[in-house]
């Protein structure tokens, strides 16, 4: 029964990465990541799809700030009529620190509606969720926050740090019915191409690995209950950019990807052509 448990444990989190108290041994907070570049204010479009794919909802990412604090939204309408909603607060000033977190999942695209909040000054995390039969449950949980805490600014992160000083990992706590904080290791898997209106660019390849601590870390790969990698792209250059990311987002579900979307115009209506005149002949003399 206790492997069963672990195992269920493991599947559990890998929805923690959404677009992020168990000491683990061995794996020690890393510092937060100095800013190279401030944020200002933003408002792009984003699209989620399979990784086949098959289009899944539309979505807008908007940013506001107010001092070294920024407020940053990420919304995804589904076309099922599901939501999924996340509002990251963080401040900027030096190096990044999350002030606080809320995911909201709701709709049929996700097997638990869920709505958590991280308060990542006082540790204070919050679950709503519905259980199996319907009801609605709370958790409320207490821990030590690290000072690299990542939920909601990992892409962040990716973009400033510099390689040589891009942190091993960094701690997420994962939105689930159970919060738990977790690591989540960064590597490196080389660049790859992409175009923009045919012009050829790179994108530097992130790999994001959970790594689970307990009894649930070691039964995971037993049960294959690991969860998925995640991968994020970020183009380099002067200014640094998001281009995609690919993730699950909920527990066991499957990974999905964003990409960055424009917008799309009706063609023009063609203007009628001018009708030629006919030509008038004189009737012969």
């Amino acid at each position: 029964m206790r492997r069963l448990q672990g195992a269920r444990q493991a599947q559990l989190l890998g929805a923690g990465l959404v677009f992020a108290t168990v000491a683990l041994p061995g794996l020690l907070a890393a510092e937060p990541v100095a800013v190279r570049y401030t944020e200002g204010a933003v408002h792009g479009f984003l699209v989620l799809r399979t990784l086949d794919d098959r289009f899944l909802a539309d979505g807008d990412m908007t940013q506001t700030v107010d001092g070294d604090r920024v407020t940053a939204r990420l919304v995804f309408n589904f076309k099922d009529g599901s939501l999924m909603e996340q509002t990251t607060v963080y401040s900027q000033r030096q190096r990044f620190r999350l002030i606080s977190d809320r995911v909201v999942q709701k709709g049929p695209a996700f097997p638990q509606p869920l709505d958590m909040s991280v308060d990542g000054t006082s540790g204070k995390v919050t679950v709503r969720y519905q259980d199996e039969r319907g009801q609605s449950q709370n958790e409320t949980e207490q821990f030590d926050v690290p000072p690299d805490l990542a939920n909601g600014i990992v892409s962040k992160l990716l973009m400033n740090a510099r390689p040589e000083t891009m942190p091993k990992s960094v701690s997420i706590i994962a939105a689930t019915p159970k919060p738990r904080m977790v690591r989540l290791a960064i590597s490196g898997a080389g660049r790859d191409r992409f175009s923009v209106g045919g012009s050829g660019r790179q994108a530097t390849h992130h790999v994001l690995k959970v790594e689970i601590g307990g009894l649930a870390g070691v039964l995971a790969p037993l049960f294959g209950k690991q969860p998925p990698d995640s991968h994020v792209w970020i183009a380099g250059g002067d200014v640094p950019a998001f281009v995609r990311a690919e993730q699950p987002f909920y527990a066991g579900g499957p990974v999905w990807r964003i990409e960055l979307a424009g917008p799309g115009w009706p063609k023009p209506t063609p203007a009628p052509s001018a009708k030629a005149e006919p030509v008038k002949r004189r009737p012969p003399a």
